[in-house]
């Protein structure tokens, strides 16, 4: 029996040619837009460490001004985007996960900072971008997520180039003794990333609980509270320069940072994420050199590269 037009399944309609075009442009007009935001926030945040130093005050002072700034700025923000309820409306565990990364986050920003002037912007950063394999170590024994062997082998080459990219291997005994605190410096940023890792990590696990304005905003509560006290005893450093550099590190490298990375990592997948990371720590060695003249040696150059290539591997694979 043959069907009648009325009894045939009717066809599904075809898709204009035209509008597949049309979203693919978008789609990769969305990607430039959000390649173009990573490294803005990658360039930005690379001149941390010039604001650090001239502002010229103690890593506790340094990272109170931070989050009262960044504090003012967040908030800002978030009242013009109407989120500011994901903030007030923080109970229980979500509160409880956003008071423990903002207290991670804090250490990590006194940690980072106290080293800076110890063993350089330059040093520092590069040193403080093994957070990633941190990570991967907590996300193997926390969440039990597979570990490959590329993945060992990546983080294995990348410790190597840590050792490089931190000039242990280019002084002789006479620089030690006339650098005493760079030892120190380097342990600093070892455990500041450390710290930067397990908060990031209790994000990646919590991010639904809590939101990314709540945990960005959260930390700079939890930092200008905590920290409160330091300013109290030993009192504000005098009003010029200093209070520009320190506003500059709360509003530009926190409050806009924040909202101009979040918003470039929204349009861009996790592998190009992560290629883009590393504009922060390749603008920091610019910057360093620029600014203070204290360019890396090839040695520790190729200790960034070996860095960064364990990194571009171990992502392109995870």
């Amino acid at each position: 029996m043959s069907s009648s037009p009325q009894s045939a399944a009717p066809l599904a309609p075809a898709v204009p040619v035209a509008s597949t075009a049309q979203a693919q442009r978008s789609a990769v007009a969305r990607g430039r837009e959000g390649q173009a935001l990573m490294i803005g926030g990658g360039l930005l945040l690379g001149t941390i460490g010039v604001f650090v130093e001239e502002a010229g005050q103690d890593p506790a002072t340094t990272v109170w001004f931070r989050c009262v700034f960044g504090l003012v700025a967040l908030l800002a923000w978030g009242a013009a985007r109407g989120r500011l309820g994901e903030l007030t409306g923080l109970r229980g565990r979500a509160l409880a996960v956003v008071l423990a990364v903002g207290l991670l986050t804090v250490l990590n920003w006194g940690l980072f900072f106290a080293a800076i002037p110890r063993s350089s912007i330059a040093v520092s950063t590069v040193v403080f971008h093994v957070q990633p394999f941190w990570l991967m170590a907590m996300g193997a024994y926390g969440l039990r997520e597979r570990v490959t062997r590329a993945q060992w082998t990546a983080a294995a080459v990348a410790l190597g180039g840590l050792a490089l990219a931190t000039g242990l291997l280019d002084h002789d005994a006479a620089w030690w003794n006339s650098q005493p605190g760079y030892v120190t410096g380097l342990l600093m940023c070892l455990l500041g990333s450390f710290s930067y890792a397990a908060a990031a990590f209790i994000a990646k696990v919590e991010a639904a609980r809590c939101g990314s304005f709540a945990l960005s905003a959260g930390q700079c509560v939890v930092g200008a509270l905590v920290l409160l006290p330091w300013p109290m005893l030993h009192g504000l450093p005098a009003f010029g320069a200093s209070w520009a550099w320190l506003a500059g590190l709360g509003v530009l490298h926190t409050g806009l940072a924040y909202v101009v990375l979040y918003a470039g990592m929204a349009r861009l997948g996790t592998g190009r994420i992560a290629v883009l990371q590393f504009v922060y720590p390749g603008a920091a060695v610019i910057v360093d050199w620029l600014v203070y003249g204290r360019a890396l040696s090839p040695s520790q150059m190729l200790g960034v590269g070996l860095i960064g290539a364990a990194l571009w591997t171990l992502r392109r694979r995870g």
